[in-house]
């Protein structure tokens, strides 16, 4: 049984207005919050190996950033299904205080084991924002600008890493607090970010899609009316819906997990291949260079652990900026193209790096700008990866996809990276961890080519549209 609404239809036709920017500002913080995590951590890494804090070796930093990924992938198959079933609001608010409790316990830590714990559970709150904010996002977020926005709402991962950088590198400086005590006030002060965010959240409706499958048409009908009343207070009459084009079904449009795998195995297998190597791609090259940034800078460079964050901020910069300047283009000359070029150049970017750092041609500066202008460009593949695993699987499993190839993506490129970089920085060895760098490169090149060949052209189209069951 279905019954057809023009509720999507009517939130894909609106105007941009201060309400989406609510929406985009209120839910978007997921991914800052994910950035201070990381750069913290990356930042801190050569701190905590001080015997005046936590005497930390290079392996168990590595430990450290892989456990926090473990927990991302923990959380987001277990909040991912939960968000599908109980509701996008319900979930990124629950999420959110996993975080900021957890975050505020690893201020606290006295050792390893302790961290490696808090480190597990802050995983578990940001792998759930994951799967719940994107999938309320881009329910929400009109058709024709869904590229853009999704690109750029990820792209804000790194105001999150240039606000680590800026608090360590303030917080860690010995007229101030000093490594000794600055670590744990890094980590309070991500915490009070997150309570100041949960205030904000409060304000963003549940989405509508999401109640029309569930059989909860009326209240998708009063929040759709409120929403559009709000905008067309600001842009006056707003256009003409167009007609509803697809059914829907009544009632509960949960999928059992039979479902789920046949959707993912047989009807859009190509489509799952695709997501899945994209997300091992860049989970790999991210987590692998991020998380141990500041023991190559250390190790190979000397660079003193307290002037590490310095090297971060041009990394957040060409990561801030490559969305924002590419974002456009997946819209206009649509998501195949853009996303396996976007992937290519990474992907050759990073083995010219790796190659330069082999032979011995870079220093700290040279390398930091050499990943400024890899990630420009490798910042919207991966802004991309996500983007495409929210929009091209059915809303009756939208979360629940997510999670997935999240999990596949984060599970093996990102898990395995920080724990393996670990440990081949920790053998000083400059050839192997070049060797590192490109099997990054390799995985980015791979995912660029599956892409050019089986990429959805879901440039401008409705959700509905881009996946039916």
């Amino acid at each position: 049984m279905t019954a057809a609404s023009d509720i999507p239809s009517r939130l894909d036709r609106l105007p941009w207005s201060r309400w989406h920017w609510r929406v985009v500002i209120a839910l978007g913080v997921a991914w800052i919050l994910d950035g201070l995590e990381v750069t913290l951590v990356g930042s801190l890494g050569s701190v905590l190996e001080r015997p005046d804090t936590l005497a930390l070796d290079a392996i168990q930093v590595g430990w450290a950033g892989s456990l926090y990924i473990g927990g991302a992938v923990a959380g987001a198959l277990l909040f991912g299904r939960l968000t599908d079933k109980l509701g996008r609001k319900r979930l990124f608010m629950i999420t959110l205080a996993v975080y900021m409790l957890a975050t505020l316990a690893t201020a606290f830590s006295s050792g390893f084991l302790f961290l490696a714990l808090c480190r597990f559970a802050t995983g578990l709150g940001i792998g759930g924002e994951y799967a719940a904010i994107n999938s309320a996002i881009d329910e929400l977020v009109p058709a024709r600008v869904r590229g853009r926005v999704n690109l750029i709402i990820n792209a804000s991962f790194w105001i999150g890493a240039a606000l680590g950088a800026g608090l360590s590198l303030v917080i860690l400086d010995a007229r101030m607090l000093g490594p000794v005590n600055g670590w744990r006030a890094c980590f309070l002060l991500g915490a009070v970010l997150a309570a100041a965010i949960i205030l904000v959240r409060r304000h963003v409706p549940e989405s509508p899609r999401w109640l029309l499958m569930h059989g909860r048409r009326e209240q998708a009908e009063r929040i759709v009316a409120g929403i559009e009343a709000e905008v067309a207070a600001e842009h006056g009459a707003l256009p003409v819906p167009e007609l509803p084009r697809h059914g829907r079904r009544a009632g509960s449009g949960m999928l059992n997990l039979g479902e789920i795998a046949h959707v993912l195995l047989r009807h859009y297998r190509a489509r799952s291949l695709m997501v899945a190597l994209m997300m091992v791609a860049q989970a790999f090259i991210y987590n692998a260079i991020f998380f141990t940034y500041s023991l190559v800078l250390t190790r190979f460079y000397q660079v003193p652990d307290n002037r590490v964050a310095l090297y971060i901020f041009p990394f957040a910069l060409g990561n801030v900026l490559g969305p924002l300047l590419l974002g456009h283009l997946f819209d206009s000359l649509g998501r195949r193209r853009m996303i396996a070029a976007t992937y290519l150049l990474s992907g050759i970017g990073l083995a010219a790096t790796a190659w330069a750092f082999d032979a011995g041609l870079l220093d700290a500066l040279t390398l930091a700008l050499c990943w400024s202008a890899v990630f420009f460009v490798a910042s919207a593949a991966a802004s991309a990866a996500y983007l495409t695993a929210s929009e091209v699987f059915p809303l009756q499993m939208r979360a629940m996809a997510i999670s997935i190839f999240y999990a596949i993506g984060t599970g093996t490129g990102g898990f395995i990276a920080p724990a393996l970089f670990g440990w081949l920085i920790a053998g000083g060895d400059r050839h192997a961890v070049a060797g590192g760098y490109a099997l990054g490169a390799a995985l980015a090149i791979a995912a660029g080519l599956c892409a050019l060949k089986f990429a959805v052209d879901a440039e401008r189209k409705g959700l509905e549209e881009v996946a039916e069951l």
